[in-house]
């Protein structure tokens, strides 16, 4: 449902270690390098990850929360799982269903290695 998402960051071959590892166990291709950039292209959208161009360092928004789509709950906990051992901090509760809304959702929550909350999230079957 979008177009792309951009998040900062000031380390960027620390972040395609991360981002590649975290991304590859939902079946997403190794990033693409343009210069002070990282691009992971899908179907559905594209996520980038950028040193800032003003010069100033990268900082996580507050309050915000990055969510990539999941196949299954098995596709989460790997994920998660990547995420923490490519150096991500878990948050929240640990992966696991959550129910609100008339909606059943299998979430994991992470902070990559700056900061930025970042989540998987399969839809369950009602």
């Amino acid at each position: 449902m979008f177009s792309h998402i951009m998040i900062g960051t000031n380390d960027l071959d620390r972040a395609k270690t991360f981002y590649d590892s975290l991304l590859s166990t939902l079946e997403v291709r190794p990033a693409k390098v343009d210069g002070h950039r990282i691009f992971y292209f899908t179907k559905t959208g594209v996520f980038s990850v950028t040193k800032p161009i003003n010069g100033e360092p990268a900082t996580c928004a507050n309050g915000g929360t990055i969510g990539f789509a999941a196949n299954s709950p098995e596709q989460v906990d790997k994920w998660h799982a990547a995420g923490v051992a490519a150096g991500g901090t878990p948050i929240e509760n640990p992966p696991g269903v959550r129910e609100g809304a008339g909606n059943k959702l299998y979430l994991a929550y992470l902070r990559d290695l700056d900061g930025n909350k970042i989540c998987a999230m399969h839809r369950m079957p009602s």
